[in-house]
């Protein structure tokens, strides 16, 4: 009998072998899992991506009205809007995009992104955790797990949403509350803006501080139900965390945007879309591991030109500033900047001049910690209406973005009732979107 048969028979292997089987998994299954156990190493390990700028465009932005015009389909699908040229010959954006042109090959476009939830909640939840909703577990968003597998740096959070969490689903999921995001509580963008608590008041003293800490670890000691003792740890947690901050002036440092030159919050504008981006460098900077922002409202059912122009002029300086910013700095080497939204629009303009949800080929933008520059992944057919080459589903672009962090995909977290469950399943990194190692 060889080693390995040995090694399988034993009598706690055949009872694994039969619990599984009444989950309808056989011995090949075993055999399968084992594999792939043996030759993969699941431990997470710093990668390219030490930090990462996630920027969602809520609604669901218009792809052909952006990113992929469309200028050679009839005027009913191609709509009002002009288009220009980038810095990659060949490839077109929309007129209202003159500033993202220009850093165009500093970037890779993914002109294929493709799933089939036409439904905001829907397509918001894929786009945050790589899975289709379901009502019998919530899944963390990749700000929670990255934040579970790396944890804070510097004494600040390693996942912070600006201004506050965008979405229900950015959250910690079936993961504790420790792993959730630390929002600002106010837009970097309103005057005399100011992260809340993050200054004691005036009148608690550092003793009255300690007292509170000793209070607050005394109630801990006192709950014996485990339900409660893990709550109270993650509100620990946050009160620890909320400390550090406190006492560290480099942490405070990094939320305070009048330390910026005028210049440079010139480059990147003065409204919600520059303040926003500028603040996320800042704290990628100082060591936050995870920053999530939103801007603009995308779901442009009526009238979608004149919407489109008075948002993403903004959004176009901002970004380029960004990228620009980052890059001239030696940050874009270790700091992954995504760009996504839930869906796309229609390909025909509506009889109210918008377009409505379309889930099946839409755009997303990467750039940065190992991600190729002056790329265009996949193309959409001529009224982008569906992907011609190169579709990518959500899963792998998660994929993807979890392996230049320095996560394995596949790595299995643990779910109430000891269930684990994979962080995306299915998925596969897309080779074709790096740099050449």
């Amino acid at each position: 009998m060889s080693a390995v048969s040995s090694r399988l028979i034993t009598r706690r292997r055949a009872l694994q072998v039969g619990t599984l089987s009444g989950f309808g998994l056989g011995l090949p299954d075993l055999l399968r899992w084992e594999a792939r156990a043996d030759r993969k190493d699941f431990a997470s390990r710093p990668g390219p991506a030490h930090s990462v700028i996630s920027i969602f465009l809520p609604g669901g932005i218009a792809h052909q009205d952006t990113f992929d015009p469309k200028p050679q389909s009839p005027t009913q699908y191609r709509g009002t809007l002009e288009v220009i040229d980038t810095r990659l010959p060949g490839i077109q954006f929309s007129s209202l995009l003159p500033r993202t042109a220009t850093i165009l090959d500093r970037v890779t476009l993914c002109r294929g992104v493709s799933h089939v939830l036409a439904d905001h909640d829907a397509g918001v939840h894929q786009m945050y955790t790589g899975y289709g909703p379901s009502p019998a577990i919530r899944f963390p968003s990749l700000g929670s797990v990255v934040s579970h597998e790396f944890g804070p740096r510097n004494d600040l959070p390693a996942y912070i949403c600006v201004p506050s969490k965008p979405h229900r689903f950015a959250g910690n999921g079936y993961l504790s509350t420790a792993y959730g995001p630390f929002g600002l509580g106010s837009d970097p963008a309103a005057a005399g803006f100011a992260v809340k608590d993050l200054q004691p008041p005036q009148r608690l003293s550092t003793a009255r501080q300690m007292r509170a800490r000793g209070l607050l670890s005394l109630v801990n000691e006192r709950v014996d139900r485990q339900a409660e003792v893990s709550r109270l740890k993650a509100v620990d947690s946050f009160y620890e965390q909320a400390y550090r901050m406190i006492d560290s002036p480099q942490a405070r440092t990094a939320f305070d945007l009048s330390k910026e030159k005028p210049a440079t919050r010139s480059a990147y504008g003065s409204g919600a879309a520059g303040m926003r981006m500028l603040l996320a460098r800042r704290l990628v900077e100082a060591g936050v591991r995870f920053v999530s922002l939103e801007y603009g409202t995308w779901d442009n059912h009526f009238n979608i030109a004149p919407s489109l122009q008075s948002q993403v002029p903004s959004f176009d300086q901002a970004l380029a500033a960004l990228i620009t910013d980052l890059d001239d700095r030696g940050l874009l080497k270790t700091t992954l900047v995504t760009v996504t939204t839930e869906f796309g629009r229609t390909p025909r303009i509506n009889s109210a001049a918008g377009r409505d949800h379309w889930a099946r080929v839409f755009s997303v933008l990467l750039a940065g910690a190992g991600i190729r520059r002056g790329h265009v992944h996949g193309s959409s057919d001529l009224t982008a209406s569906s992907p011609d080459t190169g579709a990518l589903a959500p899963r792998d672009l998660l994929t993807t973005v979890y392996h230049q962090i320095g996560i394995v995909a596949e790595k299995e977290l643990m779910a109430p009732g000891d269930r684990p469950i994979e962080i995306v399943k299915g998925g596969r990194v897309v080779k074709e979107l790096l740099e050449a190692s």
